[in-house]
């Protein structure tokens, strides 16, 4: 059989069905931490395309292999280019070159409020900026329902007549 790919085996790592609750919690607590590292180094200089094996970047940034995988696969949806994270080895070359609006509306959307509140997004976005993300990002997913129009009111067509003569009498 053939060895799992590197997300498959984070994947097994973080989502765990062997550790008990207080394990999983130490270890997300201990993730959220380093990838709060993380991105701070990145969004101190956002402009910057940083490149390289996924070997190369968990070394940079001091951390095992399948730590950089779990944080390259919560930042894909953010990138410019996703990285093709489903086969990617540890000699997999990756850009971490992001969507600043992008990324800041992906961390509402996971309520990631120790990364959204980072003092670092301050030199990217003015307040109202950020404002405007996150209340764009917190409407998308709200949905709103168009009032039901019932059989006795007049029919939207505009015909004049109600609803159940006209549009309403094939339904």
């Amino acid at each position: 059989m053939a060895e799992k790919c590197l997300l498959d085996q984070w994947r097994d790592m973080a989502y765990s069905k062997e550790m008990d609750n207080a394990a999983l919690q130490q270890f997300w607590g201990t993730y959220f931490n380093i990838e709060k590292e993380i991105y701070e180094q990145l969004l101190n200089e956002p402009d910057t395309e940083v490149k390289g094996t996924v070997k190369e970047l968990a070394e940079k940034y001091g951390q095992e292999l399948l730590t950089m995988v779990g944080f390259l696969d919560g930042i894909n949806d953010s990138l410019k280019a996703e990285n093709p994270i489903e086969t990617m080895t540890e000699d997999t070359a990756v850009s971490l070159a992001f969507d600043k609006e992008k990324l800041y509306k992906n961390m509402v959307d996971a309520k990631a409020d120790w990364l959204y509140e980072l003092p670092q997004w301050d030199n990217i976005f003015d307040e109202a900026t950020k404002k405007a993300l996150y209340l764009e990002q917190k409407k998308s997913g709200t949905v709103v329902k168009e009032k039901k129009i019932g059989r006795n009111d007049p029919c939207p067509c505009g015909s004049g007549k109600k609803y159940k003569k006209c549009c309403g009498r094939n339904l």
